[in-house]
């Protein structure tokens, strides 16, 4: 699968979901209030705009459920037909090497004495290394987070990472089991129909309405749903526009409406069905996003390519920069400031560890051809 096989309209959408992930947390360490931002349009519109930043994960999700789908679909001409052993090589492939990165990265900033790297005890309870290790290897930080809080800040955003490895452990087995996709629709039915509940169960426990595996399984439930239904549903011309439009119009309203810990409940469904509408439109079309804006939307593509990466990894830059320049003693227009240079950074970061790191070992894991020039898409789309 070379380069020109990616879907840059789904790239896009991944673009506008990391930079609202990136903004929400940009925004949590250096409050926008007294900036410009705040001046023209008003504080309460931009903190609308990064209070939500959780809805870009729901986004992340249902595009990855959709991806590892669809990718499944077509190597293995059928999702009956499944490889196991092959499909864990390729998730290993695409996750482990920048996950080991990330935890060594972390782990000797903490040993070099770096305080916000080093884990800390928001409830009380201190946890050590080794746990916070362990969780993150076992897919279990969103359960450590649930119990613990965020114990340690750049190693918080492993919390989705643990929900859709743990969905994609059973994805193989589920497939050779069931067979047919008409049980495999059953079944992550279920699912789907079980999110709103478990979140409703949960309400006044962000760990367990935000951050636990059946709050958040829907959304890849909706996506697996959604690679499925592409291949029977053509969405084109000028209804379908008009219904992606409706979408994006809807998605915005949630987003922008009330926090999520108000509208969680369907909320999340809600996102997640926006973003498979969106999906559907993009299915079989490669090609520039859209006629117009395209260098706009190329820059949302761009982000989109690396934000597996951005999102591992741009903790570590925001929390480089919270040390250096620590939030107290930062004001103003200085922030806005600050915000470039984050996007900068990040982005420069990632986009170096997508280039000579991650892609490499990727390619070493699936066909031991480490040396490669050649540009392969990431397993995950």
């Amino acid at each position: 699968m070379m380069v020109s096989q990616r879907n840059a309209r789904i790239d896009v959408i991944r673009g506008v979901s990391i930079l609202l992930v990136l903004f929400h947390h940009f925004n949590i360490a250096y409050r926008l209030n007294d900036t410009f931002l705040a001046t023209v349009f008003g504080w309460e519109a931009v903190r609308a705009v990064a209070r939500n930043g959780n809805y870009g994960v729901t986004m992340f999700f249902v595009i990855s459920g959709y991806l590892i789908t669809s990718n499944a679909d077509r190597r293995w001409s059928g999702l009956s037909g499944i490889d196991a052993r092959a499909f864990y090589r390729l998730r290993i492939a695409r996750i482990i090497p920048c996950l080991l990165l990330l935890l060594g990265m972390v782990n000797l900033l903490a040993l070099a004495g770096v305080a916000i790297f080093q884990n800390h005890a928001p409830a009380g309870t201190p946890v050590s290394f080794w746990l916070v290790n362990l969780a993150a290897l076992t897919f279990s930080m969103n359960v450590l987070v649930g119990t613990h809080g965020w114990v340690n800040y750049p190693l918080g955003v492993l919390w989705s990472l643990s929900v859709e490895e743990v969905f994609y452990l059973s994805f193989p087995i589920l497939c050779l089991a069931l067979r047919r996709e008409s049980r495999l629709l059953a079944f992550w039915a279920v699912i789907i129909v079980i999110g709103p509940f478990y979140r409703l169960a949960h309400q006044g426990d962000e760990g367990g309405f935000l951050y636990a595996y059946f709050a958040s399984f829907d959304g890849i439930a909706i996506g697996c749903w959604t690679a499925l239904l592409a291949k029977r549903i053509a969405l084109r011309g000028r209804a379908a526009t008009l219904l992606q439009c409706v979408a994006v119009a809807a998605m915005t309203f949630l987003y922008l409406d009330a926090p999520i810990g108000e509208t969680n409940v369907l909320g999340v469904t809600g996102m997640a069905l926006g973003t498979a509408v969106l999906l559907l439109g993009a299915y079989g079309r490669p090609a520039t996003p859209v006629a117009g804006g395209v260098r706009v939307l190329l820059g949302f593509e761009w982000f989109g390519r690396l934000s597996y990466e951005l999102y591992l990894f741009h903790l570590i830059v925001l929390g480089a920069m919270r040390t250096v320049w620590p939030p107290r003693v930062v004001a103003g227009d200085v922030k806005l400031l600050l915000l470039i240079g984050f996007l900068v950074l990040s982005a420069a970061l990632s986009a170096g560890i997508a280039r000579f790191f991650a892609e490499r070992l990727n390619r070493w894991i699936r066909d031991g051809r480490i040396g490669s020039t050649g540009y392969r898409q990431p397993a995950d789309g």
